[in-house]
């Protein structure tokens, strides 16, 4: 096993062998994927720190470490003896990458294009101004030991009867926009529009079932590039019965050369800059979005149904996970920490019948740790449950029938404890995500018209949250989709029907707690009178001729109103608030025992 400083010695004498003068090694993969597979962690073992955020940069003299401040605390002890330095990207004296480089490199810079996006490597190349900039791998000829293989995990058939749309029918609706473009090919590499194109899933990275390959699509043939060991007999012949043929992974390379197709469509988003360079005898047009990021945003009535019962059986879980915790903290029979409670939440979730996985890595902040927003949790470092105080708990589960993910905060412990401070910020909060939940408005609304309803209330008295009020969320597959979203920055893509975005608003106290509040919300016509939306409310019969939305709240899990200040509450707010309780105990109660539903019911109370 090879020490930090040896591996950047044998990356300097690959660097002078190849006249480079710095490398830059980011933490991603060639599918820019939010959960990577340890195969790719380049970033991680030439640097030694093993967080999920950071991209180090190596020259003939020095090593750093980019990364921002959630990581501090573990890439200090992490770099200890590598001789690599920290840089506190998120300090406001810390220089960019770029800015860094200009200032301290003569020569060539390197990067693998496999591990940048086409437009991240555009990006990258203008922000270095007049340094030359190549593309080359120089950790593969040096990570010869232990280094993980692709994993090999066998993908499956997502049956039928989760899907709502065969293959032939996508791959129809693809060619469809090749002749509207008046292309031929579309190349894919991200990892759920591989898996939700082709109604295959697999167990390859953590927390999305993905399959890791690429596609692609052409006017008479649609080609999977996975190595075959995944791929059973039978399962190729289904595949190949849709008109998906199999080639190995690596292969798409040399096939992208030889490509006959005038011209090639691609996200500069999500195709990384290897496949880009790699057509060399056709016309290569970025668009972005991805069409087929388009498509699977729009869930079918199949989808939508399967996410419904996905939150039936969530709510389950969560509602028999709440019911131990309050027994939990009259006895406190049993030491609790941050970590033990996101286990047995997961161990409640794993009691469902289509549980595959969690969504996510389970947040779970305890007080002060909660304001911490991407708080993770680790072994040794975490809290424990100790006293009274406020339980942030973020967390997600796949099943079959779709992905859900939701927010609670909570109050454990002495009730007299709860401060009138506390009460004003929670309200706050719900306000704004009532606000959201309730929503109307016309056809071709974006999301960061709709993100001031959530933020109101806090800029009325000068407070905000660093982060989105809503992403968008995959059927049975990624817990953060596109293209549409809902946060301030201006995003161009639409709200479209059949869209599921979280509804998250959030304040943060640094040092006291957080307190953040989601539901998943379905983009639905206006007027319609859905399963278990909350509140229905028939259109105007003097519309103007517009289309309008609104959203049905599909997530089922009670608040803790014990945090609200009704003063603070309008009665429209009051009578959401009424309406969901009796939807989440009228839909969950059958599915419960007499103790769970008793303790449902009294949580569920009118206020």
């Amino acid at each position: 096993m090879t020490t930090i400083p040896q591996r950047l010695t044998a990356l300097r004498e690959r660097m002078q062998q190849a006249g480079i003068s710095a490398c830059i090694v980011p933490g991603t993969d060639p599918h820019n994927s939010e959960y990577m597979a340890s195969h790719w962690a380049e970033m991680q073992w030439i640097s030694g720190f093993q967080g999920e955020t950071g991209t180090a940069v190596i020259t003939l003299t020095e090593a750093l470490l980019w990364t921002d401040s959630r990581y501090y605390l573990q890439a200090e002890k992490e770099l200890q003896g590598t001789t690599v330095r920290l840089m506190r990207e998120s300090d406001i004296d810390c220089p960019t990458i770029a800015q860094w480089l200009q200032k301290n490199v003569q020569g060539t810079v390197a990067v693998n294009a496999e591990m940048y996006t086409v437009n991240a490597f555009q990006q990258l190349k203008e922000s270095i101004g007049s340094l030359p900039l190549t593309t080359c791998d120089l950790i593969r000829p040096i990570w010869t030991d232990n280094r993980p293989d692709i994993p090999m995990n066998p993908l499956y058939i997502y049956d039928d009867i989760y899907v709502g749309e065969s293959v032939e029918d996508k791959l129809m609706r693809v060619r469809q926009v090749l002749k509207d473009e008046n292309a031929q090919a579309l190349l894919i590499a991200a990892l759920d529009e591989v898996g939700w194109l082709l109604n295959i899933r697999g167990t390859d990275v953590d927390y999305t079932p993905c399959v890791i390959g690429y596609v692609i699509v052409e006017n008479d043939r649609c080609t999977l590039f996975a190595d075959a060991r995944k791929v059973s007999g039978q399962d190729a012949a289904t595949l190949q019965r849709k008109g998906v043929s199999l080639l190995p992974y690596e292969a798409i390379y040399d096939y992208l050369r030889h490509l006959s197709a005038d011209t090639v469509l691609m996200d500069g988003n999500r195709v990384n800059e290897a496949l880009y360079e790699a057509v060399t005898g056709s016309t290569v047009r970025l668009i972005t979005p991805c069409p087929v990021q388009r498509m699977m945003s729009v869930k079918n009535e199949t989808e939508i149904q399967g996410e419904r019962l996905a939150m039936i059986e969530d709510g389950v879980a969560l509602t028999r996970f709440f019911r131990w915790l309050d027994r939990w903290q009259e006895e406190r029979d049993s030491e609790e920490t941050e970590l033990t409670l996101a286990a047995r939440l997961h161990d409640y979730r794993a009691q469902g019948r289509h549980f595959t996985d969690d969504s996510f890595c389970t947040i779970a902040g305890w007080n002060a740790n909660g304001a911490i927003v991407h708080y993770h949790a680790e072994e040794g470092k975490c809290a424990t449950i100790k006293g009274s105080g406020v339980l942030l708990l973020d967390s997600g589960g796949q099943y079959l029938d779709g992905t859900t993910d939701i927010t609670r905060t909570i109050w454990i412990g002495d009730e007299k404890q709860i401060s009138d401070v506390l009460r004003h910020d929670y309200t706050l909060v719900m306000k704004g995500h009532i606000a959201l939940a309730r929503a109307r408005f016309p056809k071709g609304t974006r999301g960061n018209q709709l993100d001031v309803l959530a933020h109101q209330y806090m800029w009325q008295e000068g407070i905000t949250y660093g982060h989105g009020t809503g992403h968008g969320v995959g059927h049975f597959m990624g817990c953060h989709e596109g293209p549409a979203n809902i946060r301030t920055d201006n995003n161009t893509n639409p709200i479209r029907l059949g869209n599921i975005f979280s509804d998250e608003p959030g304040i943060y106290r640094t040092g006291e707690y957080g307190i953040r509040t989601e539901n998943l919300i379905l983009t639905v016509k206006a007027g319609s009178q859905n399963i278990i939306s909350p509140v229905y409310h028939p259109l105007s019969d003097r519309t103007t001729g517009e289309e309008y939305y609104e959203f049905e709240t599909l997530t089922l899990c009670f608040y803790d109103t014990r945090l609200l200040n009704l003063t603070m509450l309008t009665a429209d707010e009051k009578a959401w608030l009424n309406a969901y309780h009796r939807c989440v105990f009228d839909t969950l109660s059958p599915h419960l025992d007499k103790e769970d539903r008793d303790f449902l019911k009294e949580k569920c109370q009118e206020l």
